[in-house]
């Protein structure tokens, strides 16, 4: 059973995981932040972390492949692998279909 947010007004707390700038790091950002802006305008935090600077932080959410898009909230947490290009498989990815039917 998938977890539906409460609101189409749900606060979105996501994290990308990156190393440093490479093209697959800065294509997932880019992506990214054109996804939210367009399904989540206002109602999203976003996170980068970078594994170059900061390696130590990939334990916490048991990051084995990069780039990697975690939602933590709402929950259940998700994890997304790749440069986010397949708009398609990002949003079922995400359950932003969820909110928008």
């Amino acid at each position: 059973m998938k977890h539906i947010p409460e609101s189409a007004d749900a606060r979105w707390n996501l994290r990308l995981y990156i190393a440093g700038k490479t093209p697959k790091s800065v294509t997932a950002l880019a992506n990214l932040k054109k996804l939210c802006e367009a399904h989540l305008a206002g109602r999203y935090t976003l996170e980068v972390v970078d594994l170059v600077e900061h390696p130590e932080l990939a334990k916490a959410d048991q990051i084995v492949a990069i780039p990697t898009l975690v939602r933590q909230l709402p929950p259940p947490l998700k994890k997304i692998i790749g440069d986010l290009s397949n708009k398609d498989r990002v949003i079922v990815g995400l359950d932003l279909d969820l909110i928008e039917s």
